[in-house]
């Protein structure tokens, strides 16, 4: 996979879901990941996770809820199309904030896309960025993103398993959710009040079985 990287951008960025389980086992592509209120890391505190990759050489995912005020216009200057855009990049995590990415939802799979879930797709090279910016495009199909969080595949599962995470349901909905500064708050919101309920649950279900009917 090739990233497009922009050059001093880092500088200017400054540094209806279903949660599932908080099991190892249901990290997938496309789950979405809630940090819970304590987080040990500030870097991740209140964030919502989209993984874009999960397989035996890690896990990649991009923070849907962190929207920048750095307009696409500026912070991809260096990218033919994006001077006529001025929606805002959002920060995709901490790492490489200079590499961007592009979450496309599309009926029809963009030229040079991988596949995420469903009809989500990331984009990654130049082509396929420049492309897309050249078309016509809506901040709730198509939003560009700028670094990334990265975990070795036993990283991100030891974190799920001490507790760091809860692992939500594929969401297309909530990929592009049009509040996302209050995304974090909704869905700890429902993962809590899930896990409040748990005891009322008959110990032979799954407890994470339950949530369509919370």
């Amino acid at each position: 996979m090739r990233f497009v990287k922009i050059c001093g951008l880092a500088a200017a960025l400054g540094c209806s879901l279903s949660a599932q389980s908080k099991r190892p086992q249901d990290l997938a592509p496309g789950k979405i990941l809630v940090t819970v209120r304590d987080a040990p890391d500030p870097l991740f505190a209140k964030s919502v996770i989209l993984l874009v990759r999960y397989d035996a050489s890690g896990a990649l995912g991009l923070m849907i809820n962190r929207r920048s005020d750095v307009p696409i216009s500026e912070a991809l200057h260096e990218l033919a199309g994006a001077s006529a855009h001025s929606e805002p990049v959002f920060v995709g995590g901490p790492v490489e904030l200079n590499t961007v990415f592009a979450l496309a939802r599309s009926a029809q799979k963009p030229a040079g896309a991988s596949d995420i879930f469903g009809k989500v797709y990331l984009l990654t090279e130049r082509t396929a960025l420049e492309k897309a910016l050249g078309g016509k495009s809506d901040p709730k199909t198509f939003r560009i993103y700028m670094g990334y969080c990265g975990w070795d595949r036993r990283q991100l599962q030891n974190e799920v398993r001490v507790g760091a995470w809860y692992i939500f349901d594929s969401s297309e909905d909530a990929a592009f959710d049009d509040q996302p500064a209050t995304l974090w708050p909704r869905l700890i919101g429902k993962a809590e009040s899930l896990k409040a309920a748990w005891p009322r649950i008959n110990p032979k279900e799954s407890e994470w079985a339950v949530n369509e009917r919370q």
